[in-house]
């Protein structure tokens, strides 16, 4: 057993050491990534290790997106397909992945730009020319730009030039549907480039430059009947006119033997022409510009002049619709959003932004929905039939007849068309182009999710600072400027929404004798007072009463009963329980909602009603639910929650009494692990927070406060998630108020405990104490069976903390027998694990030993996974402090595996902490800095600052015996600022290192700092 532990912790080593080299050697400035061949990275002339295939195949989609952000769920799609694992563990694995690419991208730096969370996923920006497919790209662009003026030789050097870019099969060795998919597409990609560069060599002349290239690439692709034209019309201008004639053959007998079908007719002619000698087709085309021809339809309607804001969303539009024809088909956007938020200004903005791409002209028609007078198709196409030319007594007059006139027009064009206002997709169908050189703007209100092929943009409200810009932009920068406080207040009031900051704004402009501050009480005052805010015949609130109007009276009170919860968001499951619906009903009807862009998708499976609408919707509310049932609907969606966390707190605290004891007031989800578990958690956290605030502030009496208490404690697996520890001790000090208002002692066990747990984990012993000694009392003065063994447990961490190692083991003691007369086992075996500390503070080191070896047996033994990796972490340390060091590793890499792949991120610090202290010890200094690393950024990301101090101490040590002096001391000093704003005592052993080493030389032999126990 020894060797294979031995065995291990050296693979586990290795590993470190192999991934600390990277970390830590110099580097050059450069960096350079290619994926047009094998994905390779290259930081000057050095190459990096990109890892594991998967970890090689998250950066190939990262970096696919081009500054887009990739969600949890494509990543995991894109690298595990249908083997990925549960939700929770892909996250953690993803997040490792992660962390080891910023390592390879920006070595330098603690704060990373490149590599970034974003939303529900990662997004990947990198500076230009980093990346061969953005070369590529940019060189295409300026091919055709020079190919548009007539400089054909320029044009094909860039063609030529970024063609060299690649360098094999792109993505070689990248596994997964969706780099087989995107293989396939710079492929043809960089087909098309050839195909375009074959055919300016022949416009050239350079026929016999080009004919060996073209048989080697007719040979590579033996039915691609482009080359083969090429080809054929080079060997013709050569002169070799048999040839030219058995090129056809060849390829029409592959077609016919392969596909079963017969050249197209353009190839076929080709072989007519050159069977009948056409002269023609020696000649040369002229290089000269083209002379001028007839405009073409320039409908668009005026851009405005003042447009601000949506620079990203603009942005990504004008590369769609700019991009070259691709055989995919029709670039088409659709864009969705609520009346007023700037759908129209938008797409017009792009499309004047976009008509160079569109040389042929610009379609626009107002299709009118959601009035009496929508405009019919066969309307709207007789319109842009009469623009394109098409005299008015030869167009047709059945629907079917002019949409097929209409594309054959189109189909050697490049137009771009703009349908603004659509009421469905079966009225903008008709009017879409065929050919793949057009491309369309559809805005809706709904979403054109049935329109095939379209790219969805739901645009919500502006950002702060955009509808900022847009009140600057039309009420005078210098006056908004000077008054940035109340012009805050004004576009908030509005609720960010574009029409009315811009119809404000002009009341701004119209009124010189105004204030800014003036304009926002008077908003204030009117919002009071909705009809009184209007401009023309315009109202604030006018584009949420047409939508509500036309929503059925169920949606309308599904509608009314989401602004209820104060939470961020909803899941279907939660909203089911609110409106009491089955759940696939309650899906329906949110879907409809999402639809009419009155709801926003936060998330998989998540719903958002909208900030514009929220304080208007509980006005609807106010009006039209009762009182009591709104209560009832929040009390159906507190049992829900109290349900689904006791499902959850039994699976992540295997065969905890906590669960059983809680009593379930409805019906909640279920969990088929425990990561899925405490990735529902973290997931509900806000909505579970928030339903806690509002319940206890409508709790009248003890039996509805009593809910919110046994919540609280069932959601006790996030406390180890270490991101919520603000909003669990203002949660547990709510209740406590509450509880002793009301005199329910149930209520007051429970939010004592976890206050207690709280006050522990910011480092405050004392007080912990003092809450968990009263949460102890209750359980015995009352009878509480369903956290004692808990709260003595808790108990005897916060008195060892203090040092006083007999009494916490007296209350070990007691917590493992009460454990053990309720036959608790995994809580004797916690109970255990944690004294083993304690023992080694009396001096005991074999009792200290045994006590966390045996601990990790019972957890073994009761299946606990969860309880096996906490114990080992205590066995971990107790072997660190007792010399044995390889052990110490080897259990703590196992704790940290299973803390990671579950999102204790808490636990998760601990290890780190706890591995690069050990790492010290052993004079390894590398894999200690690494870890100490690990260990700060979660500290960071949960916020806790005592880790994050306990962290920066940790690794200024490790990076001093580095000789990485600077860095030493920034740490150090960081370090003890924190300690000293926390009031800790490890602030003044961190004032005598930093004394002392500010007044000699790099290299002060200063011990460094040790952790409490």
């Amino acid at each position: 057993m020894h060797e294979r532990l031995v065995a291990a912790l050296a693979a586990s080593i290795d590993t470190e050491r192999a991934l600390e080299r990277v970390l830590v050697q110099g580097r050059p400035q450069t960096l350079d990534i290619r994926i047009l061949g094998p994905l390779r990275a290259f930081r000057g002339d050095q190459e990096l290790d990109l890892g594991s295939p998967p970890q090689r195949a998250m950066l190939a989609m990262l970096l696919l997106y081009e500054g887009r952000v990739a969600t949890f769920e494509e990543l995991s799609a894109a690298i595990w397909d249908e083997e990925a694992p549960s939700r929770a563990r892909a996250r953690a694995t993803l997040h490792t992945y992660v962390t080891r690419l910023r390592a390879l991208l920006e070595p330098d730096r603690s704060n990373f730009e490149l590599l970034t969370s974003g939303g529900q996923g990662y997004v990947l920006r990198l500076p230009a020319d980093v990346l061969d497919l953005t070369r590529f790209d940019r060189g295409i662009a300026e091919a055709e730009a020079a190919r548009k003026a007539g400089r054909l030789r320029e044009a094909a050097e860039s063609l030529r030039a970024s063609l060299t870019l690649f360098e094999g099969e792109p993505l070689t060795g990248i596994v997964g549907p969706y780099a087989e998919r995107q293989r396939a597409h710079l492929a043809e990609r960089r087909l098309s480039a050839i195909e375009t560069l074959m055919d300016l060599e022949l416009d050239l002349g350079n026929h016999a430059g080009i004919v060996a290239e073209l048989i080697a690439l007719t040979a590579d692709h033996p039915l691609h009947e482009g080359l083969c034209a090429q080809l054929m019309l080079a060997l013709y201008r050569c002169g070799r006119h048999s040839d030219a004639l058995n090129t056809f053959t060849q390829m029409r007998k592959a077609l016919i033997d392969n596909l079963g079908i017969e050249p197209r007719p353009e190839l076929s002619t080709l072989y007519q022409r050159i069977l009948a000698a056409d002269p023609t087709l020696n000649s040369v085309p002229a290089r000269q510009p083209q002379g001028p021809k007839l405009p073409g339809p320039a409908q668009l309607p005026a851009d405005i002049n003042d447009f601000t804001g949506r620079w990203e969303v603009a942005a990504r539009l004008r590369t769609l619709l700019s991009a070259q024809p691709v055989a995919e088909g029709m670039p088409l956007v659709a864009i969705s959003g609520l009346a007023g938020v700037g759908k129209t200004a938008l797409a017009v903005h792009v499309a004047h932004q976009a008509t160079e791409a569109f040389p042929d002209g610009q379609l626009y028609a107002d299709l009118r929905a959601y009035t009496d007078e929508a405009t019919r198709p066969e309307f709207a196409l007789g319109g842009f039939l009469r623009a394109l030319g098409m005299p008015p007594d030869l167009i047709p007059d059945g629907l079917t007849e002019r949409s097929a006139l209409y594309r054959s027009i189109l189909a050697e064009r490049r137009i771009l068309v703009l349908l603004d206002n659509a009421h469905d997709a079966d009225q903008v169908s008709p009017l879409l182009p065929g050919s793949p050189g057009c491309a369309t703007i559809v805005t809706s209100r709904i979403k054109l999710a049935d329109l095939p092929g379209a790219h969805l943009v739901e645009l919500g409200v502006m950002e702060p600072d955009e509808a900022l810009s847009l009140l600057s932009a039309v009420a005078g920068r210098e006056r908004v400027a000077a008054e940035h406080s109340a012009a805050t207040d004004v576009v908030t009031a509005c609720r960010f929404l574009p029409l009315a900051v811009r119809l404000l704004a002009a009341r701004l402009a119209a009124r010189p004798s105004w204030t800014v501050a003036t304009l926002a009480a008077r908003l204030a005052h009117a919002q009071r007072r909705p009809d009184l805010l209007r401009v023309g015949n315009l109202s604030f609130e006018s584009p949420f009463a047409l939508a509500y109007s036309q929503l059925t009276p169920e949606q309308a009170r599904v509608f009314r009963l989401l602004s209820l919860p104060n939470g961020p968001d909803i899941s279907a499951d939660a909203a089911a329980a609110l409106l009491d619906l089955s759940v696939s009903k309650a899906e329906e009807l949110l879907e409809s909602l999402l639809d009419a862009s009155l709801l926003e998708i936060s998330g998989p499976g998540r719903y958002r009603l909208r900030d514009t609408l929220r304080p208007l919707t509980r006005r609807e509310l106010d009006k039209s639910e009762r009182p009591e049932d709104r209560a009832a609907a929040l009390r159906r969606l507190l049992g829900f929650y109290l349900a689904s966390a006791q499902a959850a707190h039994r699976l992540a605290y295997e065969n905890s009494m906590i669960a059983d004891d809680l009593v379930a007031s409805g019906v909640g989800g279920t969990f088929p692990s425990a990561d899925e578990a405490v990735t529902w958690l973290i997931v509900e956290s806000d909505l579970l927070f928030a339903t806690i605030d509002q319940a206890v502030a409508s709790a009248r009496m003890g039996e509805q406060l009593l809910p919110v208490g046994d919540l609280l404690v069932a959601m006790e697996p996030l406390l180890d998630s270490g991101a919520h520890t603000r909003e669990f001790d203002r949660g547990a000090r709510a209740v406590l108020a509450a509880a002793l208002t009301l005199g329910d002692r149930g209520s007051e066990l429970r939010s004592r405990y976890v206050l207690g747990r709280v006050l522990f984990d910011a480092d405050k012993p004392r007080e912990a104490e003092e809450q968990l000694r009263r949460a102890h009392e209750l359980s015995v003065e009352y009878g509480e069976k369903a956290i004692t063994g808990q709260v003595l447990t808790a108990l005897a961490v916060v008195v060892g903390r203090q040092r006083r190692h007999a009494d916490a083991l007296a209350l070990f003691d007691a917590a493992m027998n009460w454990y053990r007369e309720n036959g608790v086992l995994t809580g004797e075996a916690l109970s255990l694990s944690y004294s083993a500390r304690d023992h080694l503070g009396m001096g005991e080191i074999e009792g200290a030993i045994a006590a966390a070896e045996k601990g990790v047996a019972m957890f073994t033994e009761a299946g606990s996974d969860g309880g096996t990796a906490r114990a080992r972490y205590h066995l971990g340390v107790v072997l660190s402090r007792t010399g044995r060091l390889a052990g110490s590793v080897y259990h703590h890499l196992e704790a940290l595996a299973f803390f990671r792949a579950t999102n204790q991120h808490v636990w998760e610090q601990r290890v780190c902490l706890r591995l690069a202290e050990t790492f010290i010890t052993a004079k390894r200094y590398p894999e200690a800095v690494h870890h100490a690393e690990q260990a700060l950024i979660i500290s960071r990301d949960i916020s806790y600052p005592y880790g994050e101090a306990m962290s920066l101490t940790v690794l200024g040590n490790a990076l001093r015996e580095l000789g990485s002096t600077s860095r030493s001391l920034d740490c150090l000093q960081q370090a003890f600022d924190i300690f000293s704003r926390l009031s800790a005592p490890e602030a003044d052993p961190l004032r005598a290192i930093l004394d002392r080493t500010h007044s000699v030389k790099a290299g002060s032999s200063d011990r460094p700092i040790s952790r409490p126990e």
